[in-house]
């Protein structure tokens, strides 16, 4: 085997930390997560983790990193289940209700990431941020498709209507929770598809 071929493939370590890391992150938070905790469940050695990730913030960026694409490749796949726009607006909520009655569910990542970093200037934030704007602009343009006039309103509404789903979904009955937001985006894209431009 080539040297290439081997510094091409992940590192089993790199794999297992981040891995590790994610599921912690998500499940108790990010600050009361110590390294030491993620290398004594990860079974490596503090010098492999900091060879990997020389500090916290590096893995915690790439633990977002790697729910952002998960969400990225849900929607493309969602979306691409419509026929129509509309369709592709109602299957994407559909997916995110999926997830919202997923077992383990504890809300949206990046809106727990973001409460703790609320520096606009952290790269934790930044990384939020970045990964809002692309969601934002991915329903901005379903909601164009459907139609032009107030797509911004729309699609605004829409990560509302999802924003709150997920804060909900880990507080009350997430069956229910999601109904009403289905709901909530079917009488959204109904009323939005039935704008005439002014």
């Amino acid at each position: 085997m080539s040297h290439t071929a081997v510094e091409a493939r992940p590192s089993e370590a790199r794999t297992r930390l981040l891995t590790t890391a994610s599921g912690i992150f998500y499940a108790d938070g990010i600050h009361s997560v110590g390294v030491d905790r993620i290398i004594s469940e990860a079974a490596v050695t503090r010098a492999t983790f900091y060879r990997h990730f020389p500090g916290k913030e590096d893995l915690v960026l790439a633990y977002l990193a790697g729910v952002d694409q998960a969400i990225r490749s849900q929607a493309e796949a969602a979306i691409a289940t419509g026929t129509s726009a509309a369709d592709s607006v109602r299957a994407l909520a559909s997916s995110i209700a999926q997830g919202i009655q997923s077992p383990g569910f504890r809300g949206c990542a990046f809106l727990n990431a973001v409460a703790e970093y609320p520096d606009p200037a952290s790269s934790v934030h930044q990384a939020v941020l970045a990964h809002r704007a692309w969601f934002l602009d991915t329903v901005h343009t379903l909601m164009r498709n459907i139609e032009e006039t107030q797509a911004d309103a729309a699609a605004q509404h829409f990560v509302m209507l999802r924003d709150g789903a997920m804060a909900a979904g880990c507080l009350f009955d997430p069956a229910v929770i999601c109904e009403t937001f289905l709901r909530g985006v079917d009488g959204l894209v109904g009323i939005h598809g039935s704008r005439q431009p002014s």
